[in-house]
């Protein structure tokens, strides 16, 4: 016959569990949303280099061919570190010093809806880059 204290361990037991699942799965699945738009923004630069200078460019942006090595090697590298778990915050970080500029560059003019919605996008994502910077990348990862 079971007592009421040890139903209440149980109980105890069953919730520190599924917190634990959660402190494990939470984290992985956030790292997958984040990295994944810088992943494939970073191949759609690859695949399509001349476009994006193009846009580049009627932005005001000087040496576009540079600013575009550099941008494709932030979102990639950010993010497959992001995604895998590998220094998860030197990811973050990583993305940060792409996303901020790009931010300010391309997506100030309020004067759209799109561009608004683009602007509040990339915030969000700051948002979320912060956290990873702050609280680290969870427990499932490649490495630590």
């Amino acid at each position: 016959m079971k007592t009421v204290s040890t139903e209440v361990s149980n109980d105890k037991k069953s919730l520190r569990r599924e917190l634990y699942a959660t402190e494990n799965y939470l984290p992985l699945l956030a790292r997958i949303s984040l990295s994944a738009l810088f992943i494939w923004s970073g191949i759609n630069k690859i695949l399509h280099p001349i476009i994006t200078q193009q846009y580049m460019s009627a932005h005001g942006m000087p040496l576009t061919s540079i600013f575009l090595i550099a941008a494709i090697a932030l979102e990639l590298l950010g993010a497959c570190s992001l995604l895998l778990g590998i220094k998860p915050r030197w990811g973050a970080t990583l993305l940060i010093i792409f996303l901020v500029p790009a931010t300010l560059i391309f997506h100030t003019n309020f004067s759209t809806e799109l561009q608004q919605a683009m602007f509040l996008k990339n915030l969000a994502m700051l948002g979320g880059l912060l956290m990873v910077i702050q609280y680290g990348g969870g427990n499932i990862a490649l490495t630590k």
